[in-house]
């Protein structure tokens, strides 16, 4: 059973606190420097009790090794090592389960995502925003075909969602109060899309815009087929356009066929006129197979979704879990293996 933290009070009752979310997958190259930075960040902020939790999602190199050595300043450290690689998504959703701050902050650690941005969120959330989105106004380091290729996505998703309204060029990194976590934390899908499911609450937003930079070091983990996957998750899980898109093709090439039969049938009843021989047949067979083919895709995408759903299998596994303190480093550790799912 995935069990959901209800232990929170009002910042008017105690301390304000604030959760950084970070998930990391093979980010040895550069973590190091991107907890310094953050370090750094956090310990500015006044009057507010800080705690950063890594997830390590399965990394292959020495990045959990590299967490486990991590200096604590001022804040506590939460270290969760999954069993395997479950994918950022899954990740994500580890860290908001562990956090129950006043707000919580996902942040990457390839420093994209700018830890210098941080007070300015923390000063849109104080004045009562539950959501503080960051949306990229460049994307710097990045190729002509990623940024057009982002763009068009982020239009077609907008485009494409039926009830939630999914900002454009925003990802994962934003402020989420602790309410809205909450109800984050009670959605039951496993198969998650955490853009939209983060904007699926509502709530009062207001949306910062920042130039991303270049990674600091390292690559993405992220190459086109995984990208055209999540797109089509995201797609998928927040909106059945694709669906109704499918239905209306259908019936418009049907009625386009029943008009050409039938002047096709006058043609030569009253003319004469032979019918278009062996290439206009092979056009038409081959076109309208692809389409048919394009719509039973387009429903398999939906199967297989309601297949993985009703497996109930969990969300992630942690194996390994470890939380570092400014006064008590290395202790506090458990090596149970514990599942989460709705």
């Amino acid at each position: 059973m995935r069990v959901i933290s209800d232990n929170y009070h009002s910042p008017l009752a105690r301390q304000t606190s604030l959760s950084i979310v970070v998930a990391v997958y093979n980010e040895q190259e550069v973590l190091a420097h991107f907890h310094n930075q953050l370090a750094a960040v956090l310990n500015t902020l006044s009057n507010i009790k800080s705690e950063i939790i890594y997830i390590n999602d399965g990394s292959s190199d020495d990045t959990w090794d590299i967490l486990k050595t991590l200096p604590a300043s001022g804040f506590a450290i939460k270290l969760f090592n999954l069993s395997r690689n479950f994918g950022k998504e899954a990740a994500m959703t580890a860290g908001l389960d562990h956090a129950n701050s006043d707000a919580i902050i996902l942040l990457d650690a390839d420093l994209q995502d700018p830890p210098e941005l941080i007070p300015k969120m923390i000063a849109s959330w104080q004045q009562g925003y539950d959501v503080v989105n960051m949306r990229r106004s460049q994307r710097h380091g990045e190729s002509k075909l990623k940024k057009w290729t982002a763009h068009a996505f982020y239009r077609l998703l907008a485009f494409m969602s039926d009830d939630v309204v999914i900002e454009k060029d925003v990802g994962d990194f934003r402020l989420l109060s602790h309410n809205v976590v909450q109800q984050i934390n009670k959605l039951p899908e496993r198969n998650r899309y955490m853009k939209g499911l983060m904007a699926w609450p509502g709530f009062k937003q207001i949306t910062l815009e920042f130039e991303r930079p270049k990674r600091a070091a390292g690559k993405t983990k992220w190459n086109f087929i995984e990208l055209v996957a999540l797109g089509l998750s995201g797609i998928t899980s927040f909106s059945i356009k694709p669906l109704k898109i499918a239905t209306w093709l259908g019936v418009s090439i049907s009625l386009a066929a029943f008009f050409y039969s039938a002047f096709l049938f006058l043609e030569t009843l009253i003319f004469g006129n032979q019918v278009q021989g062996y290439p206009s047949l092979m056009l038409a067979q081959l076109w309208l197979g692809g389409v048919q083919l394009l719509a039973i895709g387009v429903l398999g995408e939906y199967i297989g979704r309601i297949y993985k759903e009703s497996k109930g299998r969990p969300i992630y596994i942690i194996e390994e879990s470890l939380q570092l303190s400014q006064d008590q480093i290395g202790e506090n550790k458990s090596k149970q293996v514990t599942y989460a799912s709705k």
